[in-house]
């Protein structure tokens, strides 16, 4: 039987990336799952390539009203959830001296605020048993320059893993966390450096990898597989720490 047989699923920020590569292993396990993100060609294509088993809601999670509009949207798909996947989030670096009020309300509008209220309004929909898994970063644990804001918002979901975790004990619905390191995905292009610096950004960063690459989006989408099923049963308010040794060797 598969994994995921008969689950329901929402993963925000699901038409690129992790989000995307999440999905269609979800589906792949025998979900059912809706995709959001904030570009409608984009979800569009996405919907179009993940089959007959994804939906796609046009939602931005920076937006409070959008959020709130969710609940009712997904109920007009499904009755109740099993699975969230907390996923859409940006990363911005600038040296600290740089930080603007836009730089910094941008980043937890999406990453924090963004996730805090999708989860609260998510929640009433969400079945006893289930699980709402946040992605993270490592960056929640190591000193990069030019990262203070985006670290600040990874390490606040790594907190949330573990206080919603116990408020909702009572319903036994999991929260858990995955930090992955540099992962191949649009992420790198939108962080605001220079296009003609990306290439020396990738090479110094994979320079810092054990492993001695960036990770791909499906190894990250096994280990949400993993919070999603059964197979985590006795696991909450945990991190996976996903970053081919760089945070920890």
């Amino acid at each position: 039987m598969k994994r995921l047989q008969d689950k329901t699923a929402l993963i925000t920020g699901g038409n690129s990336g992790i989000g995307f590569a999440t999905a269609k292993e979800f589906i792949a396990q025998g979900a059912k799952v809706i995709i959001t993100g904030r570009n409608q060609e984009a979800l569009a294509e996405a919907g179009k390539v993940l089959g007959p088993n994804a939906y796609t809601l046009l939602s931005n999670t920076s937006d409070l009203n959008d959020i709130r509009q969710l609940p009712g949207q997904v109920q007009a798909l499904f009755p109740r959830l099993d699975i969230l996947f907390v996923n859409a989030g940006i990363g911005k670096f600038a040296p600290f001296e740089a930080v603007s009020e836009a730089h910094f309300d941008e980043q937890f509008d999406i990453n924090v605020k963004g996730a805090y209220f999708t989860i609260q309004h998510l929640l009433p929909l969400i079945n006893d048993g289930g699980s709402i898994i946040l992605n993270t970063s490592i960056n929640a644990h190591i000193g990069m320059a030019g990262s203070s804001v985006y670290s600040a918002t990874k390490a606040a979901l790594i907190t949330f893993a573990r206080t919603l975790s116990a408020e909702l004990l009572n319903r036994k619905i999991r929260v858990n966390a995955i930090s992955p390191g540099p992962v191949t995905t649009p992420i790198l292009s939108k962080t605001g450096v220079a296009a003609e610096d990306l290439d020396g950004l990738r090479s110094s960063i994979q320079s810092k990898v054990p492993l001695g690459r960036f990770g791909d989006p499906e190894e990250i989408a096994r280990i949400a597989t993993f919070f999603a099923s059964d197979d985590s049963s006795f696991v909450l308010g945990a991190e996976l720490i996903a970053d081919g040794g760089m945070a920890t060797l």
